[in-house]
């Protein structure tokens, strides 16, 4: 996995949608897998809420017999946060202010959750410990 790529592609969400401030990739168990947080939010934490708040959403997906769960979006006082599934194994979150284009997020993280699932599973390359080729 390519951490800078995952990097990247929170930080293109974030150029790509207004209002958009802060996000993570967390393991359904809610370990961080990567972060792009403001020093005031702990990404930690935040990975971890993120995840008991999809497995409940999905949960209340199955039980509403409506297919499977895609996204939950929170509305605060002061923005948003919204979390996408990344397959079965982990999650997008996104945090916004209140100007946050939500509908904007939701069309940019579609191909955003796909490219994320991609990084996810594929594997660093092999270091090269004699510098045969760089």
């Amino acid at each position: 996995m390519n951490h800078d790529a995952l990097v990247a592609e929170m930080r293109a969400l974030r150029d790509k949608v207004v209002g958009v401030t802060d996000a993570a990739v967390a393991a359904v168990d809610g370990l961080l897998i990567a972060a792009d947080t403001e020093d005031a939010i702990d990404p930690d934490g935040l990975a971890a809420l993120a995840a008991a708040g999809l497995g409940l959403a999905r949960r209340i997906a199955a039980a509403a017999l409506r297919g499977p769960l895609r996204r939950t979006v929170t509305c605060s006082s002061g923005g948003y946060t919204a979390v996408y599934a990344v397959g079965e194994t982990a999650l997008l979150v996104v945090v916004g202010d209140e100007g946050m284009n939500v509908p904007q997020l939701h069309l940019e993280a579609r191909s955003a959750v796909e490219r994320i699932g991609a990084i996810l599973l594929t594997p660093d390359p092999a270091p090269d410990p004699e510098g045969v080729l760089g």
